[in-house]
């Protein structure tokens, strides 16, 4: 039998923020994977609203984040709790670089280089499926498999989407002649 915790309010504030983060990766990843989307007009909706989401989203992340480490004390002069923690610190440092830069006077000046930093969301898709996976193996709480339940379909979908392309670009062309 599967005994399963009570999440503290960190935990539930990851699993929000996690909810949030993944509601702004599916505009992109469905207008790709699944063109029929564009018809309902919901990747629309959620794309003109991703940037406060994912704003938000960091926020709570960062809750979620500085609760963990007043509660467990974390020395990070330590070398070897950047290990322990490097799961969750890649995601969060990749969270504050896109927040720091989810606006308008970014876009402008950072031009191509800002569309490129923020493919870095796709790099922290990964690593947080991997700290949510480590972080929770072994003691999960009733949020754990909703949290997992997220994640893994969205990333999933990504890979599809990153198939879909690659296959597309790889199509033989016709040469007029």
């Amino acid at each position: 039998m599967i005994i399963l915790d009570i999440p503290s309010i960190e935990h539930v504030l990851g699993f929000i923020a996690l909810i949030g983060y993944v509601v702004t990766l599916v505009p992109s990843i469905l207008k790709i994977v699944v063109p029929q989307s564009k018809k309902t007009g919901i990747p629309n909706i959620l794309l003109k609203q991703r940037r406060l989401l994912g704003i938000l989203s960091f926020l709570v992340a960062f809750s979620h984040g500085l609760i963990l480490i007043q509660k467990r004390q974390i020395d990070f002069s330590d070398f070897r709790t950047g290990l322990v923690y490097f799961p969750g610190l890649v995601p969060m440092t990749i969270f504050t670089l896109l927040a720091v830069t989810s606006n308008d006077w970014s876009m402008k000046a950072m031009k191509k280089g800002w569309k490129r930093l923020h493919q870095l969301t796709y790099v922290a898709m990964f690593v947080l499926t991997w700290h949510i996976l480590a972080k929770m193996w072994g003691h999960w709480t009733i949020l754990t498999p909703f949290s997992l339940a997220t994640i893994i379909p969205i990333t999933a979908l990504y890979l599809v989407r990153l198939w879909q392309e690659n296959m597309s670009s790889n199509k033989p062309r016709k040469i007029s002649s």
